[in-house]
């Protein structure tokens, strides 16, 4: 049986409900094993993102898309095509693909291996990696523990603690803001080599992260940005993080009039104008291409690089051409 639905923002009678309950009503009263067969199938995103979490409860004003065909999974979403740089009984280091989240959401915790497995996390991706290359069942080894993230749309490398003496050092690391992590992002327009300091908020009075001039408000951020390349009417920047807030690279970017290409959240202008992003870029364009850390247990300097995926390195050579 086929099903077609408009694009449908959430009502607020709706708000609360969950997605199948939501959809099933939307679709005219279908049978619910048809509904969580759509939802399945990866033909549902809420917003920008695809839903396979039938109970996810839906809030107002998020925008419901039931698309015509399923959205397949990343292609290196998949465990034997994961690649692995690291692995040892104390940490993992991979390189994550876009359209991956790095993490499971709390509501999607208990879910079965078969459910994961229809829409997996980067996390979930690593672990059975793992498995695989150990030659052993994944509910056998340690859980990964997560040290630190990317969004979704970010591709790069990411590490997992493996130990609890991983996890704590590591995370000490990651506070104490000795750990490398660099990127290389593509911003319309001209920007030069700065720092940007600021606290960020997590409601900037539009409803999204942001800077306060506050005094004494926020948390900290320091992004120190570092020009690669000048393309005809953008620039290919790297971006080192000194703290790493959420968003803090999108948001600073932003804020300093610059968006990161592809960018769909923070595209505000001060004065509230919405920047007109016309990069035609595949995704955000953002990468993590360089992880450093002492090592947990021996102290040794680790250190990875990983160039553009092929996406982003085929944009820049387009904006490369443009003249």
């Amino acid at each position: 049986m086929s099903f077609a639905l408009p694009p449908f923002t959430v009502a607020p009678q709706e708000a609360g409900f969950t997605l199948a309950k939501v959809l099933r009503s939307r679709l005219g009263g279908p049978s619910w094993t048809d509904v969580r067969k759509l939802i399945a199938a990866r033909r549902v995103k809420v917003g920008d993102a695809i839903c396979s979490d039938e109970a996810r409860r839906v809030k107002e004003d998020e925008v419901v898309v039931l698309l015509e065909h399923p959205k397949p999974l990343p292609r290196a979403a998949h465990p034997e095509r994961l690649v692995v740089r690291h692995l040892d009984e104390h940490v993992v280091v991979v390189e994550k693909p876009a359209g991956v989240n790095t993490v499971r959401h709390p509501a999607e915790l208990e879910w079965s291996e078969q459910r994961r497995e229809l829409d997996p996390t980067l996390q979930d991706l690593a672990q059975w990696a793992i498995a695989h290359q150990l030659n052993r069942a994944p509910r056998d080894l340690n859980g990964l523990r997560i040290v630190h993230r990317l969004d979704k749309e970010t591709s790069g490398l990411v590490v997992f603690a493996r130990s609890v003496l991983a996890e704590r050092e590591l995370g000490l690391q990651f506070r104490k803001h000795t750990v490398v992590r660099r990127y290389l992002t593509v911003v319309p327009g001209i920007l030069s080599a700065q720092t940007i300091r600021s606290r960020l908020v997590e409601d900037r009075g539009d409803g999204r992260r942001g800077s306060t001039k506050l005094t004494g408000v926020g948390k900290e951020a320091v992004t120190h940005i570092a020009l690669e390349e000048r393309l005809p009417g953008y620039t290919l920047l790297s971006c080192r993080l000194e703290t790493g807030r959420t968003h803090q690279i999108r948001i600073h970017l932003s804020e300093a009039g610059h968006p990161v290409c592809g960018d769909k959240v923070y595209v505000k202008r001060a004065n509230g104008e919405v920047f007109d992003d016309k990069s035609e870029a595949p995704r955000l364009a953002l990468h993590a291409t360089e992880l450093g850390f002492e090592h947990p247990a021996t102290n040794a300097h680790l250190h990875w690089s990983m160039p553009l995926p092929g996406d982003l390195q085929k944009f820049v050579e387009k904006l490369r051409g443009k003249s």
